[in-house]
């Protein structure tokens, strides 16, 4: 019998990464290994996860805002960046996920649009894991069209009153802070609402963030609403660069580059554990990865998996370079989320009833892959950033910026 090869030995992808890159991805990946891969499927099954406790580990580990500069951030590369987010997803996506949001999200909300005092009040806590963060965009019957929001901030006297909901908003009953977006009373150029970002401590009065339950996909992680009634905050509590929807969608575009590398995580890891499975299950007196249905299933997601990582090390090397344009990061969520989804799926397949238990990664990430499409933008939302891109027609309905 052959040599037996990993997809990425296969791929060669050392010669794609630095070598300093590949060092920082192997640290991620032996700690999650120690101290969170055996544990997982139990928080999937019991829909929770250890926020808090697993914020402040990666914090000292040194993953969360470890993209950002100054403030107790790491000030890594974006590849470096994409790869501890590789690493992550390829244990769950709602491990990716809490770290997404803190660091991509919320930090980089408050890094890129925030005062100096804010900085300097929350990113270095941030960063450490002793204070979480939230990102309140989404709301109850808005999605897709954040400029449908209906939350409303007024002034009364030199304090902002906020009031409304979000909805769907990962880690938001374990924050410490919520980075929320609402329409203010001053009016654009076209007499539209200009949106405002503020950072709201979830300890002010009029604050409530219920946890959302009975989900059937991204179960190890905590997601909730941000309800605000009267809401009072200072003057300072308000993100002064951001004027306009430009704030909030820098922000998610900061979030789904990191999806970009994290789904290749969840491909390679149903890759690697359907390998390890039919290479040891014996069916009619040989092994599952003997038979040629089996050996095209594993070829066709190694083939698959190939265009995903390239994908993503490209993007990588854009974004730390000459930079990478928002239709660029909408390929790379649009293929690679639906790509790595059904890598997942079709390998799910190979381990017969098993497959169905969480004992085996590749249903676990298929069924956690089906929320990471639909949020950071839609399928759907990335198809039409891409047309747009593509033909030079806009065909957002009656949208008019």
């Amino acid at each position: 019998m052959s040599k037996t090869m990993t997809p990425d030995e296969i791929l060669a992808i050392d010669s794609v990464f630095e070598k300093e890159d590949l060092e920082w991805a192997g640290i991620v990946r032996k700690w999650l290994d120690e101290n969170v891969r055996e544990k997982i499927g139990d928080w999937y099954l019991e829909g929770t996860i250890p926020a808090r406790e697993l914020a402040e580990q990666l914090g000292e580990l040194g993953v969360l805002g470890m993209h950002l500069e100054g403030y107790g951030c790491g000030g890594a590369t974006a590849t470096q960046y994409g790869l501890a987010c590789r690493e992550l997803e390829a244990i769950d996506s709602g491990l990716r996920s809490l770290v997404s949001v803190q660091g991509s999200l919320a930090m980089f909300a408050i890094h890129n649009w925030g005062s100096e005092e804010q900085k300097e009040e929350w990113l270095p806590q941030m960063a450490a894991g002793k204070k979480l963060g939230c990102f309140g965009l989404t709301e109850p019957d808005v999605g897709s069209d954040p400029a449908g929001m209906k939350t409303r901030a007024t002034k009364d006297g030199s304090d902002w009153i906020l009031n409304g909901a979000k909805m769907w908003i990962t880690n938001s009953p374990v924050s410490d802070v919520c980075v929320v977006w609402a329409k203010t009373e001053e009016e654009d150029e076209k007499g539209r609402p200009v949106v405002r970002g503020f950072v709201v401590p979830t300890d002010t009065p009029g604050v409530e963030v219920p946890e959302v339950k009975r989900k059937l996909s991204l179960r190890a992680s905590i997601t909730g609403e941000i309800v605000l009634d009267n809401v009072r905050l200072p003057e300072s509590a308000m993100l002064p660069k951001a004027k306009g929807l430009k704030g909030p969608l820098s922000c998610l575009s900061e979030a789904r580059y990191g999806i970009v590398f994290g789904v290749t995580g969840a491909a390679r890891d149903s890759i690697l554990s359907a390998l390890e499975y039919t290479g040891t299950r014996i069916q009619f007196n040989r092994p599952l990865s003997s038979f040629q249905i089996t050996q095209q299933k594993l070829a066709k997601a190694f083939g698959q998996y190939s265009s995903i990582t390239l994908l993503a090390a490209h993007l990588g090397k854009l974004k730390d370079t000459v930079g990478v344009r928002p239709e660029q990061i909408s390929l790379g969520k649009m293929v690679n989320v639906d790509t790595a989804m059904n890598i997942a799926r079709d390998l799910r397949a190979t381990f017969g009833g098993s497959g169905i238990t969480s004992e085996y990664s590749p249903l676990r990430h298929a069924i956690n892959l089906e929320t990471v499409l639909t949020y950071e933008g839609t399928h759907e939302v990335h198809q039409l950033t891409l047309g747009r891109a593509m033909t030079g027609i806009n065909a957002f309905a009656n949208y008019e910026g």
